[in-house]
């Protein structure tokens, strides 16, 4: 058995920065070997595409060309048929946007039927090509949006947020499937008027309508509370739907103003904006009223919890439903910064009226499973 080492105070730090550079280094080799495999499916794709326009290949040259890829590099992954047809698109989808100064291809008896589509271009500045954010993700994202989205501003919408945020693959098929960049920064406010122009921008882009609670099992006659009890039950994929930097302080949060007590039904703190967010929970349409009661109730957050160097707390009123211009005229002249959302909590929602009826609810779906139970 070895005997114990005794070791200098300074260890422990030096120890941690060493794994810290270590885990550094790791990021930084997972990040170039990323890279250099996009610009690799980069490479093959243009290849195709350049000898398709050229000799008019069809799918079975290109078929062709995978099996020999995949005899040619057994062992290594990504040279399917499919795998390849996906390096074509991926180039095709992106360089139409990208400027590239064209530079010749070493040609070979072997590289005019394509069986050199792997082998080094001479071309050192491939990576570059590649536009960003896509040349930063992952190849199973950069398919994901290439599969899920027709346009390629909406592409680069959801690469440049996969990159701000750090989305997981499965994180954006989400995001992707709940429309998000028609929903993010759509609500109604009044943070323009209410709060300096930084802020009021930032503030309006974290806000989305609707927000969409698709994960909770509510009928339509389920109360406030309900809603609530059913977002904290489900509070990561609330703080999912709610979008990066909200830190859930608590529920029912008692405010006593002039020896009455006051209960705000979620309360937040958002560590971008720095500054606290109320969220009132509505089952039915919005009223004035509402508005009314979301500046009082922020007069009293700000007085009960704002700290020094924290900005004007926010409010956030969401309800089943809305009147936008009924919800800009009840926030005009208020001067605390309020915005108003609806949310959904089941796809019916969105559909047109004549197929709601048609589809059942979460609801209705887990009814009639317990029914079915001996």
């Amino acid at each position: 058995m070895a005997e114990p080492v005794s070791l200098p105070a300074d260890y422990g730090p030096l120890l941690a920065e060493i794994k810290a550079r270590v885990q550094v280094a790791r990021i930084k080799a997972g990040l170039a070997a990323n890279r250099e495999l996009l610009a690799l499916y980069w490479d093959i794709g243009r290849l195709i595409l350049q000898a398709q326009e050229r000799q008019g290949y069809g799918k079975k040259v290109v078929e062709r060309l995978a099996a020999d890829l995949q005899r040619g590099f057994p062992g290594v992954g990504g040279f399917s048929p499919l795998n390849v047809w996906r390096m074509r698109a991926f180039y095709a989808a992106h360089a139409a946007t990208t400027t590239i100064l064209s530079q010749p291809v070493t040609e070979s008896t072997e590289a005019s039927n394509l069986s050199l589509a792997v082998t080094d271009s001479g071309d050192k500045a491939l990576p570059s090509l590649i536009p960003e954010p896509f040349a930063s993700l992952p190849w199973s994202h950069n398919l994901l949006l290439l599969h899920k989205l027709d346009t390629p501003a909406d592409r680069l919408w959801y690469a440049s947020k996969t990159l701000e945020f750090g989305w997981s693959r499965n994180v954006l098929a989400l995001q992707i499937e709940s429309q998000l960049h028609a929903r993010q920064g759509n609500a109604v406010s009044n943070f323009a008027a209410t709060l300096p122009p930084a802020q009021s921008d930032l503030a309006q882009g974290i806000t989305k309508d609707p927000y969409l609670f698709d994960f909770l099992a509510l009928r339509d006659s389920a109360n406030e509370r309900a809603v609530e009890d059913g977002l904290i039950r489900h509070v990561e994929k609330f703080l999912l739907e709610l979008g990066a930097g909200f830190a859930l302080v608590g529920r029912q949060v008692h405010v006593e103003v002039s020896q009455r007590d006051f209960y705000l039904d979620l309360l937040f703190y958002h560590l971008t904006l720095r500054c606290f967010v109320v969220i009132d929970l509505k089952v039915g349409e919005f009223t004035p009223e509402a508005a009314g009661k979301m500046n009082f109730y922020l007069s009293a957050a700000d007085e009960r919890f704002k700290q020094p160097g924290d900005q004007p707390s926010i409010g956030l009123i969401l309800c089943r439903s809305k009147d936008r211009v009924i919800a800009e005229y009840a926030l005009r002249d208020l001067n605390k910064p309020i915005g108003v959302s609806d949310y959904v909590t089941r796809l019916v929602d969105s559909l047109p009226e004549a197929l709601e009826g048609s589809v059942p609810s979460v609801a209705e779906l887990e009814q009639a499973l317990s029914d079915d139970q001996p």
